[in-house]
């Protein structure tokens, strides 16, 4: 069994901050889950564009609000507490920080390795490691 907590992650090599967001990541590949797991906090009034080339992702919004909108279509999602939003194909989007930080809770597959930030198409990478920021 494996017992964390939020706050003895964030002290660790764990917490990831980047410009519009940061990530507490609370299990890893190295877990041997099949999965990772992050409480992540989208800053206020930010955008950032993303495609996860390599990775599903399941998000659900615990505190905050924001928007997700997907590229090819231009269609947008209201993210506020209570949402999930379910990347199961990809999808090039744009994620907003509303009018407060959002804070939400990640899952990936596969796992990320620990450090990994967006790289310039906005994708992390699948040895994330070898790119850590």
């Amino acid at each position: 069994m494996i017992v964390r907590t939020l706050k003895e992650c964030e002290a660790s090599g764990r917490r990831v901050v980047a410009e519009n967001w940061e990530s507490t990541r609370l299990s890893l590949a190295d877990d041997g889950m099949g999965f990772s797991f992050h409480i992540t906090t989208i800053y206020a009034g930010t955008e950032t564009e993303i495609c996860y080339a390599n990775h599903f992702e399941t998000v659900y919004c615990i505190s905050g609000n924001g928007e997700v909108e997907t590229i090819a279509d231009g269609k947008k999602y209201k993210i506020v507490p209570g949402t999930v939003y379910i990347l199961d194909k990809h999808d090039r989007h744009y994620l907003r920080g509303g009018t407060e930080d959002m804070v939400v809770a990640c899952a990936f597959n596969p796992p990320l390795n620990g450090r990994e930030t967006h790289d310039e198409n906005g994708v992390y990478p699948l040895d994330g490691d070898a790119l850590a920021s």
